[in-house]
């Protein structure tokens, strides 16, 4: 059985063994749904002080909703529209410390104050997007951005 340890309260550490936990949880299997679920459990579980982490998925020229932690989120989000399709057209790392500031967001749940978005590409092509919301303002830092993009590229070879 798959357990998480305990914060050590070193953050680069606790990252680098979340990345062996992604590692160890998803080796072996090629489900896509059954891993990036599994990855936004392993990400909600770790991370602290965050309402939502979960997966929009690049389908038909927009983001459709994936595996998730959290509140019912909005299904659509079209390219280049709130923090996460703005991550697809941009193809950059989205870090959003008050997400009430940032032009279009989509309010998906009123609890929300920052967000970080991750893009996923996969064989030079955009997959989709790791989105997470936190209900404090500026939780993600440069620590968070650099983890949580080594994160996704250790993802990458499982879906």
């Amino acid at each position: 059985m798959f357990q998480t340890t305990s914060y050590s309260g070193d953050k680069v550490k606790d990252y680098e063994l979340l990345l062996k936990q992604l590692n160890s949880l998803l080796e072996g299997e090629n489900d896509t749904v059954a891993n990036l679920s599994n990855a936004s459990a392993l990400l909600n579980q770790f991370l602290e002080d965050v309402n939502w982490v979960g997966f929009y998925i690049w389908k038909n020229d927009e983001l459709v909703l994936g595996p998730f932690q959290g509140l019912p989120a909005c299904i659509r989000i079209p390219y280049g529209k709130g923090v996460c399709g703005t991550a697809v057209k941009e193809q950059i790392t989205m870090r959003i410390e008050n997400v009430h500031h940032f032009p279009g967001h989509i309010a998906c749940d009123s609890a929300s104050q920052s967000e970080i978005v991750v893009p996923i590409v996969k064989e030079d092509e955009i997959f989709g997007v790791l989105d997470i919301d936190s209900p404090s303002l500026n939780r993600f830092d440069e620590v968070d951005q650099t983890y949580l993009e080594k994160f996704v590229d250790a993802l990458v070879k499982f879906i």
